[in-house]
């Protein structure tokens, strides 16, 4: 798997220094920028190389704080040089619109991390950018509202939940390189089926096992010191363990995985753009009925129960992953087939919290239980909807909970 090269480079009147980069492939270099005179237009140019000269997505973070976090929400970029499908060459430039992120600052503490990234197939990208995290239709629970925007970075979302087939790829070596977690530690109804009986702390390590494997950053650690990577136990890893610029595997913030689910559109009930209804050629779910139609009124299946196609072999009744339609990101069963972990404890009245409205929100500091979305072969169509939260227990595997995992 190809992996990306990451310039860190500051803003200091008007000049663009290099400070910093993850050794990778492709190659980000010669970065410099200037601010247009009498504008606040940031005009920002650097050169791409790639050995086997593959495309590649680039995209910017912005940091205020001299590279501690970039979480200014700034989407205001623009040029040949920002976006997906950027060929290698010299002089690629992007455009950054501080006046509209950033209007009437100016610090010498400005920071940008410029990632170029040639992943293809199996991650799809997820922009940066805000959007209305929540019910907006005002039928679900009350904590799943109030409404309220939030920034998120851009990141890397697998495609697919996480099957059979890649948790054996990555428990094979975790086994023998110091985790707890082997192709035994789950059950799947197939190779090509999403796995199953998997705790938030198994996914967790094997989040883990997966960046160690590629030769990535872990993301997890038993400490907020970050020096002991997280294998073993059932560890409640704290937020400020967690080495979030990594550009390791983890599981999605809770925000993360909404704005994912959304598929880049406000306003829907599903994660699918043309309807706000729900039928089994859509997902795998239950359509739960009652007096001879469906309970729930976006529910228009014309068939109750358990997916008729996939209802056999005993339980669960899992699908093969992608057996549906994608959504606007290019991301399969973000409703129904298994629940999927979220990296966040559960509180029934965070939405309220000035914490949700934080850029890369990560969510409580503390709870008993993780957060899980997306709804499964068994939840009724009320938990296939974008804004549904659920949780568990972070030592629970269920047989309708899975995961999958995200990336910067």
């Amino acid at each position: 798997m190809r992996k990306c090269r990451m310039w860190i480079a500051a803003l200091v009147m008007g000049a663009m220094i290099p400070a910093g980069t993850l050794a990778a492939d492709p190659v980000v270099s010669n970065v410099r920028a200037a601010q247009r005179s009498g504008t606040k237009l940031v005009d920002i140019w650097y050169d791409l190389s790639h050995a086997q000269s593959k495309t590649c997505t680039v995209t910017v973070a912005v940091s205020t704080n001299n590279g501690a976090t970039f979480d200014l929400p700034a989407g205001s970029f623009s040029g040949n040089g920002f976006g997906a499908g950027i060929a290698p060459g010299s002089n690629r430039q992007i455009v950054w619109n501080a006046g509209a992120d950033w209007n009437g600052q100016f610090s010498s503490q400005v920071r940008f991390r410029i990632t170029a990234d040639d992943v293809t197939g199996s991650m799809a990208l997820i922009p940066a950018g805000s959007f209305a995290m929540g019910d907006t239709f005002t039928e679900g629970s009350s904590f799943e509202r109030p409404v309220h925007t939030v920034y998120v970075s851009a990141f890397y979302m697998d495609r697919y939940e996480v099957s059979r087939t890649l948790w054996d790829s990555v428990a094979v070596w975790a086994a023998s390189n110091g985790y707890d977690i082997n192709t035994n530690s789950v059950s799947s109804k197939a190779t090509n089926h999403p796995v199953w009986n998997v705790t938030w702390y198994e996914a967790v390590k094997w989040c883990n096992a997966r960046s160690e494997k590629e030769g990535r950053t872990p993301c997890y650690y038993t400490s907020a010191a970050k020096t002991t990577i997280y294998k073993t136990g059932n560890v409640n890893v704290a937020n400020d363990w967690v080495h979030w610029n990594a550009n390791g595997y983890r599981l999605p913030t809770e925000a993360e995985w909404e704005k994912a689910a959304r598929g880049g559109l406000s306003g829907k009930r599903f994660p699918w753009s043309n309807v706000d209804t729900i039928t089994h050629s859509q997902a795998n779910y239950y359509s739960y009925w009652s007096g001879g139609q469906p309970y729930y009124s976006y529910d228009v299946s014309p068939t109750s129960g358990y997916h008729p196609s996939y209802n056999t072999g005993g339980i669960p009744y899992t699908s093969p992953v992608g057996s549906f339609a994608p959504n606007g990101y290019g991301l399969y069963d973000m409703a129904g087939n298994v629940w999927e972990w979220c990296w966040d404890w559960w509180a029934s009245g965070w939405y309220s919290n000035v914490g949700a409205t934080q850029a890369d929100t990560p969510g409580p500091t503390s709870g008993s239980s993780r957060l899980l979305r997306g709804g499964g072969w068994a939840g009724y169509a009320y938990y296939c909807r974008s804004a549904n939260r659920y949780s568990d227990s972070p030592d629970a595997g269920p047989n309708s909970v899975g995961f999958r995992c995200v990336r910067r």
